[in-house]
């Protein structure tokens, strides 16, 4: 916890709202005078498909290609464009990113983990390489996942969380 009583520059101990100023206009929290910090980020998700699609997916046989390689790239490059997608991110720079997919019977379960060096952390990055690497696994199958309505009773993107937030000093 900083001297003004925040943690980490987004959230406060208080629970008062960082993103917003005194007359509730929103604003973008100024980070200039802390310190940078060695920080590391984790988050995960699920997206449940039909087992035909999983299946699929294991024996590389989807038509539109590799699902995995190509989710992995779409995570990637989400994170590093996450201040463009997120209007209060700042822009920080991510000196790495792992990816890890757990090809699952009725699932695929993406873990996504962020390191910066920084003074913000990297929360908000490692949640939107999950969630568009998940965006990803559902675009490149969504043609065996439609029933015969043109819908996705059996696919849902569930369960995104961070699962860790790590913080050390130089």
């Amino acid at each position: 916890m900083s001297e003004d009583g925040s943690t980490g520059g987004d959230d406060r101990a208080d629970g008062e709202l960082t993103h917003t100023d005194e007359s509730g206009e929103v604003q973008m929290v100024d980070v200039g005078d802390k310190p940078d910090t060695a920080r590391r980020a984790v988050a995960a998700g699920e997206i449940r498909l039909r087992s035909t699609t999983v299946d699929a997916i294991r024996s590389n046989d989807v038509k539109k290609g590799d699902v995995l390689a190509t989710a992995r790239v779409g995570a990637v490059q989400a994170v590093k464009h996450t201040w463009e997608t997120i209007p209060m991110c700042h822009q920080i720079p991510i000196t790495n990113v792992e990816t890890d997919f757990d090809v699952r019977d009725d699932r695929v379960v993406l873990e996504v983990a962020v390191e910066t060096t920084g003074k913000t952390g990297c929360e908000m990055e490692a949640l939107e390489g999950v969630t568009t690497g998940l965006n990803v696994v559902w675009d490149m199958v969504k043609a065996a996942e439609k029933d015969d309505d043109g819908q996705y009773p059996d696919t849902a993107i569930r369960n995104v969380r961070v699962v860790e937030k790590d913080k050390r000093p130089r």
